[in-house]
C-alpha cells in the first residue's frame, strides 16, 4: 500500500476491499516538567483546573478527530479511546499512554499517537503560565493488533 498513486501523487488509500477486524492501538507520550509544578498539578493547584483530566478529554476528542487532522488518514468508528497518565517525581514527568480500539478495515496507530500527543499539549497549554520549561518527549507507538500485519510490540 502506498500513499503515492501511478503518477507519484499524494492519494488516500482504498480499503474497500479489506476485511473488518479488530484492531487496537497503545502509544506514549512524557511530558518534563518542574518538580514545583509536578507537585502543584498533584495538588490540584493549577489555575486552569483539573489538568489531567482536562488532558485525558482532550486526547480522547482529538483521537476521534485523527481524520480532521492528518491528510491521507480514513475516519474510523472507535469504540473505546482511554488515556492514563503516571505521575513520576524522578526525573519530574507525567507519562502518558493511550489505547484505542475499533473494528475496521485500516488501523487504530495514528488515532493512538494523536491521543498521547493532544493530551501532552493540554498539559503544556494548562501549565505553561508556571512553568516556560516544559519538554514534551518519547511520543511512540507502544502496540498495535488486527490487519495483516496482526501485530506489533515495541521492545522499550
Amino acid at each position: 500500500m502506498s500513499h503515492f498513486d501511478a503518477d507519484g501523487k499524494a492519494h488516500m488509500i482504498d480499503v474497500s476491499n479489506k476485511g473488518d477486524t479488530l484492531r487496537t492501538a497503545r502509544a506514549f507520550a512524557r511530558v518534563l516538567l518542574s518538580k514545583d509544578t509536578l507537585e502543584k498539578i498533584k495538588r490540584g493547584e493549577i489555575g486552569k483546573g483539573e489538568v489531567l483530566t482536562v488532558a485525558k478529554v482532550a486526547g480522547i476528542s482529538a483521537a476521534k478527530k485523527t481524520w480532521e487532522l492528518i491528510p491521507m488518514c480514513h475516519p474510523l468508528n472507535l469504540t473505546y479511546v482511554d488515556i492514563n497518565f503516571s505521575l513520576v517525581d524522578d526525573p519530574s514527568s507525567i507519562e502518558i499512554e493511550s489505547f484505542v480500539s475499533l473494528i475496521g478495515k485500516t488501523g487504530a496507530e495514528m488515532e493512538a499517537l494523536v491521543a498521547v500527543s493532544i493530551a501532552s499539549l493540554t498539559v503544556y497549554d494548562m501549565c505553561k503560565g508556571i512553568d516556560k520549561s516544559i519538554t514534551i518527549e518519547d511520543i511512540y507507538l507502544l502496540e498495535k493488533t488486527g490487519g495483516k500485519s496482526q501485530r506489533f510490540i515495541r521492545n522499550v
